[in-house]
């Protein structure tokens, strides 16, 4: 799936692929790690610049800092306070093994305080004296960057009928929500009630493990309504341009995706949060989410109170679309 991405965002291709694949996250990490060890000795590289909080993150941060080379993190300082979901130990055993810690936002510099990661001033940091900076939002920088050419580009909301305002976006991914049975017939059952109380068009691209999920776990009655309905467009997954398209033109989003939720955020729309905590605490404490998990009751009154009330306006909360060159510069002086 991620060749979609390669090609329209113009990025070159991978020169190594691990194909760990897929599997138990214990034996997929351990694949990456082996694969990324083998990759570090033969180039043995400057720095190991590492993104966010996937399986991956951590399999290459353990792997260089066992070997001594240094790791830059970027989207540090992240903390959801649940152990229990698998990014939140990423993300910590990445913070802990980094030299440099780039963080999206003020709140993250301050979680990296908390526990004892602050920046110590050093000439030359370390992973005992790491670097700490906070630099704005990648993510932001990206999604700035590629609106335009997604309005031109994009021909989703032709093909689906769907107007400016007029539809919601909504995604579904965790485990906790898939693997769930109750959590899913709560969140399938309040996005269909949404969709015909407010006769609001809803778009929810459906992955393969989602549609298996909801073959296996969703109430038959309730699959059979939803497959049915005339407001529920159930379509396959979509490329970055399209999910772009489909944001920034949504009147409001529902998503359990930490990713979703900033992009909602960037284009100034109401996001549900159906998970009962998030990494990105401002957008809930600035009025533009709310935190409904897989609660029926929440997800519906949340979309009452959005579609009545709306957000206020968006606060630079994610830097000014320069974290990039940021990240940049400070490595490029370090490293000298």
């Amino acid at each position: 799936m991620s060749e979609v991405f390669f090609r329209e965002l113009g990025i070159p291709g991978a020169d190594v692929q691990l194909n760990a694949g897929s599997g138990g996250h214990g034996a997929q990490t351990a694949r990456m790690i082996d694969g990324v060890e083998a990759q570090l000795l033969k180039y043995r590289p400057d720095v190991v610049l590492l993104y966010g909080d996937t399986n991956s993150t951590l399999a290459g941060a353990v792997a260089a800092a066992k070997l001594h080379i240094p790791v830059a993190h970027l989207e540090a300082g992240l903390r959801s306070w649940n152990k229990a979901m698998p990014e939140e130990i990423n993300r910590i055993t990445c913070d802990h093994c980094s030299t440099w810690l780039f963080c999206p936002t003020e709140t993250a510099v301050k979680n990296l305080e908390r526990e004892g990661i602050v920046h110590h001033g050093t000439a030359k940091p370390n992973i005992n004296a790491p670097a700490v900076h906070m630099v704005g939002d990648v993510m932001f920088d990206n999604s700035m960057h590629f609106a335009d050419l997604a309005s031109k580009q994009s021909s989703v909301l032709g093909d689906l009928g769907l107007t400016k305002d007029g539809f919601a976006q909504a995604t579904i991914h965790r485990d906790h929500n898939t693997d769930v049975p109750e959590h899913m017939n709560a969140i399938f059952q309040a996005l269909l009630s949404v969709a015909e109380k407010h006769q609001l068009p809803l778009v929810l691209p459906v992955h393969p493990r989602l549609r298996k999920c909801m073959d296996s776990v969703l109430d038959p009655n309730l699959r059979t309504a939803v497959e049915g309905s005339k407001r529920m467009h159930l379509i396959p997954p979509v490329g970055f341009l399209d999910m772009i398209e489909l944001e920034r033109n949504a009147r409001l989003v529902f998503t359990d995706s930490g990713g979703v939720q900033k992009e909602a955020f960037f284009f100034n729309k109401p996001c549900v949060i159906l998970r009962p905590e998030t990494e990105w605490v401002e957008l809930v404490e600035h009025g533009h989410a709310v935190l409904a998990g897989a609660d029926a009751n929440w997800i519906a009154a949340a979309t009452d109170r959005f579609l009545s009330q709306g957000i206020p306006a968006s606060p630079p909360l994610f830097g000014d679309g320069r974290a990039a060159q940021r990240v940049c510069e400070v490595l490029v002086k370090d490293l000298g």
